[in-house]
């Protein structure tokens, strides 16, 4: 198997396995919800590769992300700013929530997704270009 393509994303597939291995309380707890199309009947896939990025949660058919941020992404405010670009123009919106909401709002936060996931999304970039081919 190759080890990079245009996007980044077979080289991302290691890193998406080892973070399955190592998910906080929060993302153990989200994706109780999400697996198994338990909310909304959608299927949710975790530790996602996505072009160059590992997104925490991903619903390819409703092209949503959802990024839990905990104490690695604090201090990544720019960086985040720049992949939601990246990822808007490849036709996903992302859902941003803080670790601590996960745990102590639980059923806001998946009102929120259910209410996202029941919008329809964006339509898919039609021009070839950079992120033409993300899934």
């Amino acid at each position: 198997m190759s080890t990079s393509n245009r996007y980044g994303h077979r080289h991302n597939v290691p890193a998406a396995r080892e973070l399955r291995q190592r998910e906080t309380s929060a993302e153990e707890l989200l994706w109780s919800a999400l697996r198994g199309r338990r909310l909304d009947g959608l299927k949710f896939r975790r530790q996602h590769a996505i072009g160059p990025f590992v997104l925490d949660f991903c619903c390819v058919e409703r092209r949503l992300a959802i990024e839990l941020d905990g104490g690695v992404h604090r201090t990544q405010e720019a960086r985040d700013a720049d992949r939601e670009a990246l990822l808007a123009a490849a036709g996903y919106r992302v859902l941003r929530f803080p670790n601590a909401a996960v745990r102590d709002e639980f059923p806001r936060v998946l009102q929120e997704i259910r209410t996202v996931a029941r919008q329809e999304p964006p339509p898919r970039p039609s021009a070839p270009g950079r992120h033409a081919g993300w899934t």
